[in-house]
Protein backbone atom coordinates (compact mmCIF):
# COMPACT_ATOMS: atom_id res chain seq x y z
CA UNK A 1 0.00 0.00 0.00
CA UNK A 2 1.15 3.54 -0.67
CA UNK A 3 2.60 4.88 2.57
CA UNK A 4 5.02 7.41 1.12
CA UNK A 5 4.56 10.16 -1.46
CA UNK A 6 6.01 13.52 -2.41
CA UNK A 7 4.80 16.98 -3.34
CA UNK A 8 7.36 19.33 -4.86
CA UNK A 9 5.11 21.76 -6.77
CA UNK A 10 4.09 25.08 -5.24
CA UNK A 11 0.74 25.91 -3.71
CA UNK A 12 -0.14 28.39 -6.46
CA UNK A 13 -0.23 25.50 -8.93
CA UNK A 14 -2.35 23.45 -6.53
CA UNK A 15 -4.85 26.27 -6.10
CA UNK A 16 -5.09 26.89 -9.84
CA UNK A 17 -5.69 23.28 -10.90
CA UNK A 18 -7.98 22.45 -7.97
CA UNK A 19 -9.82 25.80 -8.21
CA UNK A 20 -9.21 26.51 -4.53
CA UNK A 21 -10.28 30.06 -3.67
CA UNK A 22 -9.10 30.01 -0.03
CA UNK A 23 -5.57 29.14 1.14
CA UNK A 24 -5.18 28.06 4.78
CA UNK A 25 -1.96 26.10 4.27
CA UNK A 26 0.45 28.88 5.24
CA UNK A 27 3.88 28.94 3.63
CA UNK A 28 4.11 25.50 2.03
CA UNK A 29 7.66 24.25 1.37
CA UNK A 30 8.49 21.36 -0.99
CA UNK A 31 7.63 18.03 0.66
CA UNK A 32 9.88 15.39 -0.94
CA UNK A 33 8.88 12.68 1.56
CA UNK A 34 5.41 12.55 3.16
CA UNK A 35 4.96 9.68 5.62
CA UNK A 36 1.90 8.45 7.58
CA UNK A 37 0.70 10.89 10.25
CA UNK A 38 2.70 13.73 8.68
CA UNK A 39 0.86 17.00 8.00
CA UNK A 40 0.23 17.51 4.30
CA UNK A 41 -1.96 19.74 2.13
CA UNK A 42 -5.43 18.77 0.97
CA UNK A 43 -8.09 20.64 -1.01
CA UNK A 44 -11.59 20.37 0.47
CA UNK A 45 -15.01 22.00 0.23
CA UNK A 46 -15.23 24.69 2.93
CA UNK A 47 -17.82 27.22 4.04
CA UNK A 48 -16.19 29.92 1.90
CA UNK A 49 -15.65 27.67 -1.11
CA UNK A 50 -12.95 25.22 -2.04
CA UNK A 51 -9.93 25.63 0.22
CA UNK A 52 -6.33 24.47 0.54
CA UNK A 53 -5.60 23.33 4.11
CA UNK A 54 -3.27 21.09 6.11
CA UNK A 55 -4.27 17.74 7.63
CA UNK A 56 -2.58 14.68 9.13
CA UNK A 57 -2.32 11.59 6.93
CA UNK A 58 -4.39 8.77 8.40
CA UNK A 59 -8.16 8.55 8.87
CA UNK A 60 -9.70 7.09 12.05
CA UNK A 61 -9.31 3.32 12.23
CA UNK A 62 -12.33 0.99 12.43
CA UNK A 63 -13.26 -0.08 15.96
CA UNK A 64 -12.15 -3.69 15.43
CA UNK A 65 -8.63 -2.51 14.53
CA UNK A 66 -8.29 -0.63 17.82
CA UNK A 67 -9.01 -3.56 20.12
CA UNK A 68 -6.26 -3.72 22.75
CA UNK A 69 -4.53 -0.58 21.48
CA UNK A 70 -3.99 2.70 23.30
CA UNK A 71 -3.38 4.79 20.19
CA UNK A 72 -4.83 5.14 16.72
CA UNK A 73 -2.16 6.15 14.18
CA UNK A 74 -4.80 6.10 11.45
CA UNK A 75 -5.55 4.40 8.14
CA UNK A 76 -3.72 5.88 5.15
CA UNK A 77 -5.33 3.93 2.28
CA UNK A 78 -9.04 3.12 1.90
CA UNK A 79 -10.26 0.35 -0.42
CA UNK A 80 -13.56 -1.04 0.91
CA UNK A 81 -15.88 1.95 0.52
CA UNK A 82 -18.89 -0.33 1.10
CA UNK A 83 -17.90 -0.59 4.78
CA UNK A 84 -20.17 1.44 7.10
CA UNK A 85 -17.03 2.85 8.71
CA UNK A 86 -16.05 4.60 5.46
CA UNK A 87 -19.50 5.27 3.98
CA UNK A 88 -20.09 8.16 6.41
CA UNK A 89 -17.26 10.11 4.71
CA UNK A 90 -18.19 9.61 1.07
CA UNK A 91 -20.33 12.74 0.61
CA UNK A 92 -18.90 15.85 -1.09
CA UNK A 93 -18.45 17.61 2.27
CA UNK A 94 -15.96 14.90 3.31
CA UNK A 95 -14.16 14.35 0.01
CA UNK A 96 -10.85 16.02 -0.74
CA UNK A 97 -8.03 16.21 -3.24
CA UNK A 98 -4.56 15.16 -2.10
CA UNK A 99 -1.92 16.84 -4.30
CA UNK A 100 1.22 14.88 -5.16
CA UNK A 101 4.02 14.75 -7.68
CA UNK A 102 5.17 11.15 -7.11
CA UNK A 103 4.33 8.19 -4.90
CA UNK A 104 6.19 5.06 -3.91
CA UNK A 105 5.54 1.39 -3.42
CA UNK A 106 8.03 -0.93 -1.75
CA UNK A 107 9.67 -3.60 -3.89
CA UNK A 108 10.88 -6.79 -2.21
CA UNK A 109 14.43 -7.52 -3.38
CA UNK A 110 15.95 -11.02 -3.77
CA UNK A 111 17.68 -10.75 -0.38
CA UNK A 112 14.33 -10.02 1.31
CA UNK A 113 15.00 -6.32 1.88
CA UNK A 114 12.62 -3.66 0.61
CA UNK A 115 13.28 -0.44 -1.26
CA UNK A 116 10.92 2.28 -2.47
CA UNK A 117 10.12 2.58 -6.16
CA UNK A 118 8.78 6.01 -7.11
CA UNK A 119 6.05 6.50 -9.72
CA UNK A 120 4.90 9.72 -11.41
CA UNK A 121 2.81 10.72 -14.41
CA UNK A 122 6.03 11.63 -16.24
CA UNK A 123 9.73 12.27 -15.79
CA UNK A 124 8.97 15.93 -15.04
CA UNK A 125 6.71 14.84 -12.14
CA UNK A 126 3.62 16.89 -13.04
CA UNK A 127 1.17 17.81 -10.31
CA UNK A 128 -1.75 15.41 -9.87
CA UNK A 129 -4.26 14.50 -7.16
CA UNK A 130 -5.28 11.43 -5.21
CA UNK A 131 -9.02 11.01 -4.56
CA UNK A 132 -9.20 11.53 -0.81
CA UNK A 133 -11.56 11.78 2.15
CA UNK A 134 -11.12 13.82 5.32
CA UNK A 135 -12.67 14.42 8.74
CA UNK A 136 -12.08 16.29 11.99
CA UNK A 137 -11.54 13.73 14.75
CA UNK A 138 -10.58 13.55 18.43
CA UNK A 139 -8.33 10.64 19.39
CA UNK A 140 -4.94 9.65 20.78
CA UNK A 141 -2.60 9.51 17.78
CA UNK A 142 0.55 9.21 19.92
CA UNK A 143 0.81 8.54 23.64
CA UNK A 144 3.13 11.50 24.20
CA UNK A 145 0.54 13.82 22.65
CA UNK A 146 -2.45 12.53 24.55
CA UNK A 147 -5.92 13.18 23.18
CA UNK A 148 -5.96 15.75 20.36
CA UNK A 149 -8.41 16.97 17.75
CA UNK A 150 -7.06 16.97 14.20
CA UNK A 151 -8.11 17.25 10.59
CA UNK A 152 -7.28 13.84 9.11
CA UNK A 153 -7.23 12.47 5.57
CA UNK A 154 -6.63 9.32 3.54
CA UNK A 155 -6.98 8.44 -0.11
CA UNK A 156 -8.77 5.69 -1.95
CA UNK A 157 -7.03 2.75 -3.59
CA UNK A 158 -7.99 0.38 -6.38
CA UNK A 159 -6.54 -2.58 -8.22
CA UNK A 160 -3.05 -1.90 -9.58
CA UNK A 161 -2.27 -1.11 -13.20
CA UNK A 162 0.62 -2.77 -15.05
CA UNK A 163 3.39 -0.45 -13.85
CA UNK A 164 2.47 -0.49 -10.17
CA UNK A 165 1.41 -4.14 -10.30
CA UNK A 166 4.93 -5.17 -11.34
CA UNK A 167 6.13 -3.88 -7.95
CA UNK A 168 3.04 -4.08 -5.74
CA UNK A 169 0.32 -6.29 -7.27
CA UNK A 170 -2.40 -5.63 -4.71
CA UNK A 171 -3.31 -1.96 -5.05
CA UNK A 172 -2.50 1.54 -6.22
CA UNK A 173 -3.85 4.99 -5.24
CA UNK A 174 -6.88 6.37 -7.05
CA UNK A 175 -5.47 9.21 -9.18
CA UNK A 176 -7.44 12.03 -10.80
CA UNK A 177 -5.79 13.30 -13.98
CA UNK A 178 -8.27 15.76 -15.52
CA UNK A 179 -10.32 18.77 -14.52
CA UNK A 180 -13.53 16.83 -15.16
CA UNK A 181 -12.43 14.06 -12.79
CA UNK A 182 -11.51 16.61 -10.12
CA UNK A 183 -14.92 18.27 -10.39
CA UNK A 184 -16.74 14.92 -10.29
CA UNK A 185 -14.85 13.84 -7.18
CA UNK A 186 -15.50 17.12 -5.39
CA UNK A 187 -19.14 17.67 -6.32
CA UNK A 188 -20.97 14.59 -7.65
CA UNK A 189 -23.19 12.22 -5.64
CA UNK A 190 -21.24 9.33 -4.13
CA UNK A 191 -22.59 6.74 -6.56
CA UNK A 192 -21.20 8.74 -9.49
CA UNK A 193 -17.98 9.87 -7.81
CA UNK A 194 -17.02 6.32 -6.83
CA UNK A 195 -16.83 5.33 -10.50
CA UNK A 196 -13.43 7.02 -10.29
CA UNK A 197 -12.16 4.29 -7.96
CA UNK A 198 -10.27 2.47 -10.69
CA UNK A 199 -6.63 2.01 -11.73
CA UNK A 200 -5.03 4.30 -14.27
CA UNK A 201 -4.72 2.81 -17.75
CA UNK A 202 -1.58 0.75 -18.29
CA UNK A 203 1.25 2.95 -19.55
CA UNK A 204 0.12 6.03 -17.61
CA UNK A 205 2.91 5.97 -15.00
CA UNK A 206 6.69 6.19 -15.14
CA UNK A 207 9.24 4.92 -12.62
CA UNK A 208 11.21 8.06 -11.77
CA UNK A 209 13.42 6.90 -8.87
CA UNK A 210 14.42 3.88 -6.84
CA UNK A 211 15.85 3.30 -3.39
CA UNK A 212 15.39 6.79 -1.96
CA UNK A 213 12.99 7.63 0.87
CA UNK A 214 12.45 11.08 -0.61
CA UNK A 215 11.85 12.15 -4.21
CA UNK A 216 13.13 15.65 -4.72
Amino acid sequence: MCNLYSLTRGQAAIREIARAMVDRAGNLPPLPGIFPDYPAPIVRNGEEGRELAMARWGMPSPVFALKGRKTDPGVTNVRNVASPHWRRWLGPQSRCLVPFTSFSEYETLPDGSKEPVWFALGEDRPLAFFAGIWTRWTSVRKLKEGETTNDLFAFLTSAANAEVGAIHPKAMPVILTSGDEIETWMTAPAQEALHLQRPLPDGSLTVVARGEKQDG
